[in-house]
């Protein structure tokens, strides 16, 4: 009786370990790739919307002097 409570103790603690670490494992192996790919595509995305704010902007400046040369302020 004594050595089959072990043996059961034993694999109860394996198969409660494997079911902690295999989604960690999963997550490394499989997620990790995907989950990184996508945070630098979002950076990249927000670095493309920056720099066409910034050209809008340089367009908005470059009109307005296009109209003052022919229209002056008063």
């Amino acid at each position: 009786m004594r050595r089959s409570a072990f043996w059961s103790r034993l694999v109860s603690f394996m198969v409660y370990g494997a079911l902690l670490l295999a989604p960690i494992w999963f997550y490394m192996q499989y997620l990790a790739p995907v989950v990184d790919q996508m945070f630098n595509t979002v950076k990249q995305m927000q670095g493309t919307g920056a720099q066409a704010s910034a050209q809008f902007s340089d367009m908005q400046k470059a009109w307005q002097q296009f109209t003052e040369k022919f229209m002056p302020s008063q």
